[in-house]
C-alpha cells in the first residue's frame, strides 16, 4: 500500500484527537540526510472554537531562524505532507491515550504502529508574541 494511502489513516487519527481533546504533540522524525531543517513539530494552543496548533520548524544553522505559526489542523496537514518523503521519513502523534508512529520505508510503503502513550496530559503551546 502507498504512504499516500496509509498516511490519511494516520492524519484520521491526527484529526480524532484533536476533536477529543487528546492531541498532545506531533513530531516529524527521521531527516532524510543532512538538510538544514532539523524537525517540525506541532503543539495545541488554546483558542475559541476550532482546535489550532502551533506548528514550529526548527532549522539546524544558527543563521536560519525557526519559524512559528498558529494553523488548523488542515492547514497543518498541507506542511506536514509537503515535507513527507523529502525531509522526514515518519511522523508520531503523541496523545493522552497512545503514541501513532506513521513511517515510510525506503520503496515508498507506509505503515502504522501504536504504543503506550508518553505524555498523561495536554500541555498547550505559548505562542511567542513579538
Amino acid at each position: 500500500m502507498s504512504y499516500q494511502d496509509v498516511f490519511v489513516e494516520f492524519w484520521e487519527q491526527v484529526l480524532e484527537s484533536g476533536k477529543e481533546g487528546q492531541f498532545a504533540k506531533l513530531t516529524m522524525a527521521k531527516t532524510i540526510g543532512k538538510p538544514d531543517l532539523r524537525n517540525i513539530f506541532m503543539r495545541p494552543v488554546e483558542s475559541d472554537g476550532e482546535f489550532k496548533v502551533l506548528l514550529k520548524l526548527r532549522y539546524r544553522s544558527k543563521e536560519t531562524e525557526d519559524q512559528e505559526d498558529e494553523l488548523t489542523l488542515d492547514e497543518a496537514l498541507e506542511v506536514v505532507k509537503s515535507h513527507l518523503q523529502k525531509s522526514f521519513w515518519s511522523v508520531i502523534l503523541f496523545t493522552t491515550t497512545k503514541d501513532v508512529i506513521f513511517k515510510i520505508n525506503r520503496k515508498g510503503a507506509g505503515s502504522i504502529s501504536e504504543k503506550q502513550p508518553t505524555f498523561s496530559d495536554v500541555i498547550f503551546a505559548k505562542i511567542d508574541e513579538d
